[in-house]
């Protein structure tokens, strides 16, 4: 993966707009009552890894939201941003949770600009971080948030050395796991560096189907098709359609999928390999190939690894653990208030 996230040409980074964007990005005084920043859902530091470790997040006034907050780690790659992918750019899913009612609850983006321009330290920030429109603007928030975002990046995983040429950086377990990946499936939709059809390395859409075998007995146990995603509102949809996430630092960032309703990425990789692969989970050698008479051709069909087993559910997530890298270092903020 890039050490370097791009950048759109209207959006350069320089150090006085990201060290902008890290202060609103932490700033609590962008929610109504000055509980919430963005850096609530998604901490940086300690064992949350860009995301909180809840099965959804809590917004102001102790509000509940009904999805998973994702990692905000590497979103810099994404060219489809929150679960029903809405979003096309950084810049456009830094202005979301700020107005929304169960998260940070602004009335408006108008109200936010007020609250900023109201915060005496950030006059001469937004001057020197826009030169050129120095003025404070729900565009400049957004660009100085995304901005910040961009470094949020974790290059050099155990993965991305062994792909560089460090054989040794890959243990024997992680190896076979690394080929289950690519031969059961898995990587027809995590592909690429951000290993997301929805990353910027991709021309797919990056959205699909989940569960898109929906007779499992997954479906009812993690509640999968409550919420259908980019398909809400189609009364005739039986099943959502959702964003790629990436699989980048994914050992660190439980619980999973858009509910938050798995807690192991054991038991992800399960779900997974039945509801998009179509493959069950067996110990049993015969399981593993499956023979078809076809009437038609007049001939067998053989199906191998119709089955996958324990221990290769084990390798894959060993080899999904190889996928995490050092966090981002953070520097101290500018300013110390972080509340009204």
């Amino acid at each position: 993966m890039p050490k370097i996230a791009p950048e759109p040409l209207d959006n350069r980074n320089t150090v006085a707009k990201i060290n902008l964007g890290r202060q609103l990005f932490f700033d609590k005084r962008l929610s109504i009552d000055g509980t919430v920043a963005c850096g609530s859902c998604h901490q940086l530091t300690g064992s949350a890894y860009g995301a909180d470790r809840q099965t959804v997040s809590t917004g102001i006034d102790e509000q509940r939201g009904s999805r998973n907050a994702p990692t905000v780690l590497n979103a810099a790659f994404q060219r489809r941003l929150f679960w029903d992918g809405r979003a096309e750019s950084l810049e456009q899913q830094a202005l979301g949770p700020l107005t929304n009612p169960l998260e940070m609850g602004m009335p408006s983006l108008e109200a936010v600009v007020n609250r900023v321009r109201d915060t005496p330290e950030y006059a001469a920030q937004f001057r020197t971080a826009f030169p050129q429109q120095p003025q404070i603007s729900s565009d400049n928030i957004a660009k100085a948030i995304a901005s910040y975002e961009r470094t949020l990046i974790t290059p050099n995983t155990a993965y991305d050395r062994f792909v560089g040429g460090e054989e040794s950086a890959l243990t024997p377990q992680q190896l076979r796991g690394m080929a289950l990946f690519e031969s059961i499936g898995c990587v027809l939709c995590h592909s690429g560096p951000n290993f997301s059809s929805a990353s910027l390395f991709d021309n797919d859409n990056g959205l699909r189907l989940f569960p898109a075998n929906p007779d499992t007995e997954y479906q009812s146990k993690y509640r999968l098709i409550e919420d259908r995603g980019a398909v809400a509102d189609d009364e005739d949809a039986k099943v959502g359609v959702w964003r790629v996430p990436s699989l980048r630092n994914v050992s660190k960032t439980a619980p999973y999928f858009h509910n938050g309703s798995v807690d192991t990425l054991d038991e992800a990789v399960r779900v997974m390999a039945s509801t998009q692969l179509k493959r069950s989970i067996s110990n049993d050698p015969a399981s593993q190939q499956s023979i078809h008479w076809s009437k038609a051709q007049l001939r067998f069909a053989n199906l191998n690894n119709v089955a996958i087993s324990d221990s290769q559910v084990r390798d894959i997530v060993a080899f999904l653990e190889s996928l995490t890298g050092p966090l981002p270092e953070q520097n101290p903020l500018g300013f110390s208030a972080q509340s009204r």
